[in-house]
């Protein structure tokens, strides 16, 4: 079975086809995962990263060395941690891969993108990955945006998307039901919410907004587990 991980933030550890995948590690310097995850006990096969904000790599060098985990990413953000030795599939938008976990694609996201040291980290994405019969949209730290009607009109229907809800740096839980609804998703899972005062919401009314508009919000806690 696919099951979803919450490591806090925007850090989540996929289980897809027996493969374990990280993805946006921020664990070390995020206060909310202190003595509930250590990071030297995560085992992953791949780690992916939709950009290059330190916010969303910081435990990815160590990760990907330590297991021998290659990482995927935009052709910049790979290329950085080809650097520091780190195994890379460096892609860009629109193209797709399968891993053997499932397919891989890196599809639009409009936010920023520059790496820990202020180097470029090319243009940020999302990730639709089909794995089984689930299909899973994590759209990266992001706007809303019109593309995301392309999903469900060429890729199919998520089963499950992956949305930030904090709102100041990317979409606040509103624009994600928006979201929802432009690539015809009933579930979604918010992150990127409380981690820092900017982005932070009164929980409940974000779950009871989703529900009042007919769809399901899980604001997950640290370390909960969601079979697919």
């Amino acid at each position: 079975m696919n099951s979803i991980q919450y490591l806090g933030h925007s850090c989540f550890l996929l289980t897809l086809g027996g493969k374990h995948i990280v993805v946006d590690p921020f664990i070390r310097s995020n206060a909310l995962t202190e003595g509930l995850i250590e990071v030297d006990e995560i085992k992953a096969d791949f780690v992916l990263l939709t950009h290059g904000h330190s916010d969303h790599v910081e435990d990815a060098e160590e990760l990907s060395l330590r297991n021998g985990a290659p990482i995927i990413a935009n052709f910049e953000v790979a290329a950085w941690f080809d650097d520091k030795g780190c195994q890379t599939h460096g892609m860009n938008l629109g193209g797709h891969k399968d891993f053997g976990f499932g397919d891989v694609r890196l599809v639009t996201a409009v936010h920023s993108s520059t790496m820990p040291d202020g180097s470029d980290g090319g243009n940020p994405g999302g990730f639709l990955i089909k794995s089984g019969p689930d299909t899973i949209y994590i759209s990266g730290d992001t706007a809303l945006t019109k593309e995301m009607e392309l999903i469900p009109a060429f890729f199919g229907k998520p089963t499950i998307s992956i949305f930030p809800v904090g709102g100041f740096f990317t979409m606040d839980y509103k624009d994600a039901l928006n979201a929802a609804d432009l690539v015809q998703c009933g579930l979604v899972v918010g992150c990127h919410f409380n981690t820092f005062p900017p982005i932070s919401i009164h929980k409940e009314e974000a779950v009871q907004y989703f529900s009042d508009h007919g769809k399901t919000l899980i604001l997950p806690e640290i370390n909960q587990i969601i079979n697919l």
